[in-house]
């Protein structure tokens, strides 16, 4: 499974419930008819843009929302409709800024669906003195565990970026969009999430991290799914 994602801001003649509503209500339907091979669609849209829990370098990233597109494989995450001018004609009535990314995603500790929970995306550059395999074992191999043993944690999903695209079907350098990594964490609300980063646990686990991560730039967001 491949998950194609948009780093999207809203165009500057938008209110935030503007961009929310087109998103949603307008293109969330335009996208899930004419996407081939579209096996789940979600879309997050920010609500916090603050460092919660953490205290670590942040990136320059301002996004008003993160889209995850669930595809079979590698060659659907990357098929362009047939209808391709429609989609990119309504991108442009509501997305100032689109970035792309081609996603691998590990599930480490399954978000439950039963139940409401807060859900924190954060955006990842490695270490410039780190390369992309170390940053990969590091993150897969050893964070994963730390992440595990902290309390609280309600599910995680590691995202290892494979593909970048600054324009659609047109692949981008690392230096045009350098971008590790995108994390998915659910806590059971805001105060869980603190006390997690907070607690021993926490404390090691933010304390490997900056063995070998550069910049983590979180975003707390409010999931809406359309497929």
């Amino acid at each position: 499974m491949y998950v194609r994602s948009a780093l999207i801001q809203k165009r500057a003649d938008m209110t935030s419930d503007e961009f929310r509503k087109y998103w949603i209500d307008v293109h969330g339907p335009l996208a899930k008819e004419i996407i081939p091979g579209l096996k789940k669609y979600t879309q997050n849209h920010v609500v916090d843009s603050s460092q919660l829990g953490i205290d670590f370098t942040r990136g320059a990233w301002q996004v008003d929302g993160i889209s995850q597109l669930w595809f079979d494989d590698l060659q659907y995450s990357n098929a362009m409709p047939a209808d391709v001018n429609a989609l990119a004609e309504d991108e442009a009535r509501f997305i100032g800024n689109m970035k792309l990314l081609i996603l691998k995603p590990n599930i480490v500790i399954p978000a439950a669906s039963d139940k409401p929970l807060v859900k924190r995306m954060s955006i990842l550059k490695r270490r410039p003195d780190v390369d992309p395999e170390t940053f990969q074992r590091e993150w897969m191999e050893v964070h994963a565990e730390h992440i595990r043993n902290m309390p609280g944690v309600e599910g995680y999903t590691q995202n290892l970026v494979v593909d970048r695209m600054i324009e659609r079907g047109k692949s981008a350098t690392y230096e045009e969009l350098p971008v590790d990594g995108i994390v998915e964490l659910w806590f059971q609300d805001v105060p869980s999430l603190e006390a997690a980063f907070s607690s021993p646990e926490g404390r090691r686990t933010m304390e490997h991290a900056q063995t070998f991560i550069g910049e983590i730039t979180t975003f707390l967001v409010d999931p809406v799914p359309i497929v």
